[in-house]
């Protein structure tokens, strides 16, 4: 039997947003991940319902449009020959600033699953400027057969709310290591001026809020050796760039890039990743310098300790605590054995535990009963 049609959407960012981010590197990595598991993924819509500053009347705007595609979508759907409509429903990604009003409602005409990675729920939204936001989230997360659970930070409430029938599957966060050229190779360090490393984009209000710790913890072990790449732009780059320049030359500025082959040999060099993570959801780039053998210092943020073990692929650090961070820096700086654990652990951990086929397994298991009514054949990919 060929494989199952998905609708994917996802309401925060498109995957073929021109902006990067770990978002659209994540929603490019599950409809590459549905095909690996054997289903046929296709981009159900574009509409982005993001509305980040709490404006009601925006709100209202974007449930409109987003009934409006719900409506497109469904005659499209409908005029399709049966065997190409969409036998379920995935969305990537939904939470209060970020509501998704299509895929319920197409589900339901069309009776097929519906579900959802990374869904968030917060309840102390439900009143306030993201109140119609929060509702939108809170019916699409009610409506959903099954939500896979990106982190332990979103699984406590997913947990408290969850309808009988809604099933929670874990789905921690993974990377797709082919698309860095195949699998990492250990890198030889020499004995020179420890390499560290930030790759990050440079926008208002929590990047920024992370550049000005780092810079914080940097400025306080100036007397010891050290050299830090930074990978990223944005508007912001102007104020990043102050917050360094009492470091003169050793901090580099390297301007944003996607091409893999750069930015995967400041990996491969860099003895440490550094970013304080600032309300981070858990952030891509530290599992991607993991895979490399590039241990990871990062603040406790959110979902970070889903993708850094404390302790064994790296360290993480207090929320928002900048000499907690410098502390952490410059003793593992000091202890070349630990340093050397935690790269060997970083590679064997995104090796064995977040890959794209691991990933693949995860989804076809708890997706398939959905699509196959129990006692009647599974189907083979």
């Amino acid at each position: 039997m060929s494989a199952y049609p998905v609708a994917f959407y996802a309401p925060l960012k498109s995957p073929n947003h021109p902006a990067p981010s770990g978002d659209r590197t994540m929603a490019r990595l599950l409809m590459k991940t549905l095909e690996r598991a054997g289903f046929s993924p296709h981009l159900a819509s574009e509409m982005r319902t993001l509305e980040k500053d709490g404006d009601p009347l925006r709100q209202e705007a974007i449930r409109q449009a987003s009934e409006q595609e719900a409506a497109r979508l469904i005659t499209h759907y409908n005029a399709l020959p049966v065997k190409e409509r969409p036998r379920l429903w995935f969305t990537y990604h939904v939470y209060y600033k970020a509501p998704d009003w299509i895929g319920p409602r197409v589900a339901d005409a069309l009776g097929i699953p519906y579900v959802i990675a990374e869904g968030s729920r917060a309840s102390k939204r439900a009143e306030g400027p993201w109140a119609i936001g929060h509702r939108g989230a809170e019916t699409a997360l009610d409506r959903a057969d099954a939500i896979f659970v990106m982190t332990d930070r979103d699984r406590a409430a997913l947990v408290r709310a969850k309808p009988l029938r809604q099933q929670l599957v874990s789905l921690p966060p993974f990377i797709d290591a082919e698309e860095w050229g195949g699998s990492p190779q250990p890198t030889l360090r020499e004995n020179s001026e420890p390499k560290l490393l930030t790759v990050a984009m440079m926008r208002e209000g929590d990047k920024l809020a992370s550049y000005r710790i780092l810079a914080e913890a940097m400025t306080s072990i100036a007397s010891s050796p050290w050299q830090l790449d930074i990978v990223g732009d944005g508007e912001a780059r102007e104020n990043v760039g102050q917050l360094f320049a009492d470091l003169g030359k050793r901090v580099r500025f390297h301007g944003a890039f996607e091409d893999h082959t750069r930015l995967r040999s400041f990996y491969e060099n860099a003895d440490l990743f550094l970013w304080p993570a600032v309300n981070e959801a858990y952030g891509m780039v530290l599992l991607e310098a993991q895979a490399f053998g590039c241990p990871v210092i990062a603040g406790n943020y959110g979902g970070v300790a889903s993708v850094v073990e404390d302790g064994i692929t790296g360290a993480l650090t207090s929320p928002g605590d900048a000499k907690a961070f410098a502390g952490t820096l410059a003793e593992l700086l000091d202890d070349g054995e630990k340093l050397s654990a935690f790269r060997k652990a970083a590679q064997l951990f995104v090796r064995e535990e977040r890959s794209l086929t691991q990933a693949s397994e995860r989804l076809k298991a708890g997706l398939m009963p959905l699509l196959v009514p129990e006692g009647v054949g599974r189907c083979v990919f």
